[in-house]
């Protein structure tokens, strides 16, 4: 019984060795054979490197909820308005101001230029280089920068860690700078009585020492999810706010009580004032900061970034249309990034001077997609590297092999025809 059960083991063998007596070997069977070894060695080698090699999957879906925020960092260079004259702001799609909520990390950075693009006096003490940088870093480098101008003998400067916003602002809002705080009372819809009363404006040139000049504008803000649009404007009026001297508002009637015709001509020079509105857009980008090197390896790319942009007259109104996608990067390393991609479309038409069609400037008009983008690292690993090893190798020594004995069989069967076998 113990034996035939043995024989009906040895039954199952489909490996069954053949007598050493009973093979022929060949030179070409051994050319075939270490051509075999070589091919299934090269076959290993490339499925290691498909299985074990970093892939990127991507989904598209809806997203279930708005993302809380938008971050926005942009850096504008207008060669022909002064940054007295430059006005920035943001609004929602109802047309109400938008709030940048400016505190210790967003900020709006004004920079003169001269007639040949090259920056006027220095940098603010808070703009570092990087957006994104450690608390500790950021006080030591406050600390650096202000000792550093101390010892240069630098005039001050009305720029603070987190001004007032004098009632204007909303809760943790920072005015830092003479136009944070107009801005503020602006989307209040209040007037500021005396400009020299705001701490941040003292010290702040005016447009008639700014004559052919430009401007770089660069910030880091926050708006809405809601759409809305982002725009840059030349504003006599925004220089004027809070000016007791040149607010035209109150100033149409002399201090005698008649007209003042002057005042009269002055505000319809200002109607029909020409901007050179031409830009460049040194960077738009949305989402949280991330570094050049992180950008490019994971191919994010910003389509407006280095677009010039030149107007023939002063009357030229540039609107840039951009859908905000949602993004999120998944790493094997279990890292999560959170960012945004935009398309753009982009239109350029002439505005006539009173007629109610908009105001020379620049508008970046946005609308964040309802389509969410995840970009997935996945590796296959050992099952697929095992899986496939076997099916290349063994496939390849069948194939081999069917040739080894097509060959052996075509000059086995010569040699018989000679020999008359």
């Amino acid at each position: 019984m113990k034996e035939s059960y043995t024989d009906f083991i040895r039954s199952l063998d489909t490996h069954s060795p053949i007598s050493p007596e009973f093979r022929i070997r060949t030179l070409s069977g051994a050319a075939l054979s270490l051509f075999t070894l070589l091919l299934a060695a090269l076959l290993i080698r490339s499925e290691y490197a498909y299985n074990f090699s970093t892939t990127t999957l991507n989904h598209v879906h809806v997203m279930p909820q708005s993302p809380d925020g938008l971050e926005v960092e942009f850096d504008v260079t207008f060669p022909h308005i002064p940054c007295a004259l430059l006005a920035v702001d943001a609004n929602d799609p109802t047309g109400q101001s938008q709030s940048f909520h400016i505190d210790r990390t967003h900020r709006v950075w004004k920079h003169r230029l001269d007639g040949e693009g090259r920056p006027i006096g220095k940098k603010s003490r808070f703009e570092l280089g990087g957006t994104m940088i450690q608390q500790t870093q950021w006080k030591a480098k406050v600390e650096e920068k202000m000792l550093s101008r101390k010892e240069e003998g630098e005039e001050a400067d009305d720029e603070q860690d987190c001004g007032s916003c004098y009632g204007a602002g909303q809760e943790g809002e920072c005015c830092n700078t003479c136009d944070d705080v107009k801005r503020a009372y602006r989307r209040k819809s209040w007037h500021i009585k005396d400009l020299m009363e705001i701490v941040q404006c003292r010290h702040v040139v005016r447009a008639e020492a700014e004559q052919n000049e430009g401007c770089n504008i660069h910030g880091f803000v926050a708006l809405g999810t809601g759409g809305g649009n982002l725009h840059f404007a030349p504003d006599r009026q925004w220089e004027k706010e809070g000016d007791t001297k040149k607010n035209s508002m109150g100033s149409l009637f002399s201090s005698s009580g008649f007209i003042d015709f002057s005042s009269i001509m002055e505000m319809f020079n200002e109607q029909f004032e020409q901007f050179n509105v031409s830009h460049t857009v040194n960077k738009l980008v949305f989402g949280q900061y991330m570094s050049p090197e992180v950008r490019n390896s994971l191919n994010i790319t910003s389509q407006l970034d280095g677009v010039v942009r030149t107007v023939e007259d002063g009357y030229g109104m540039f609107q840039y249309y951009l859908q905000v996608v949602p993004t999120v990067f998944r790493f094997l390393n279990g890292t999560t990034i959170e960012t945004f991609q935009y398309s753009v479309t982009e239109h350029t038409r002439h505005v006539e001077p009173g007629s109610n069609r908009g105001l020379p400037g620049v508008f970046f008009f946005y609308e964040v997609s309802a389509l969410h983008v995840e970009f997935e690292e996945y590796r296959r690993g050992w099952t697929h590297f095992f899986t496939g090893v076997c099916a290349a190798v063994g496939g390849a020594f069948t194939v081999m092999g069917m040739l080894d004995r097509l060959f052996f069989d075509w000059r086995g069967g010569a040699g018989r025809g000679s020999l008359g076998l």
